[in-house]
């Protein structure tokens, strides 16, 4: 007989808080990135063709992290597509947000 998963009851509230905080961080780096791309903030090289090239691969990541734990139940499912997704809009909020440096 096959042994059955223990309920978690904070799993869609853990899912919950994952989205809202990409959410958030997603938001910060496109307003981050709208003001460089109008020159009222310093912009890194290469900003504009980061943001566009980044969003391919990182929905191929999380296409395939969701349908590898998809038999593990819909919640699950979805918090392993958000994780690279999280991953990647954090970095690029921790990255934007740090000060520029400065020419040596």
């Amino acid at each position: 007989m096959p042994r059955l998963q223990p309920i978690d009851p904070l799993a869609p509230w853990r899912l919950g808080l994952a989205l809202w905080t990409t959410a958030v961080e997603a938001q910060t780096v496109m307003a981050l990135r709208l003001l460089g791309l109008w020159g009222m903030i310093p912009a890194r090289r290469g900003e504009d063709r980061r943001m566009v090239a980044e969003k391919a691969p990182a929905l191929a990541r999380a296409a395939l992290a969701s349908a590898a734990a998809l038999h593990q139940g819909p919640v699950a499912a979805a918090e392993a597509a958000l994780r690279p997704i999280g991953r990647r809009t954090r970095a690029n909020a921790r990255r934007l947000t740090r000060p520029p440096r400065k020419p040596a």
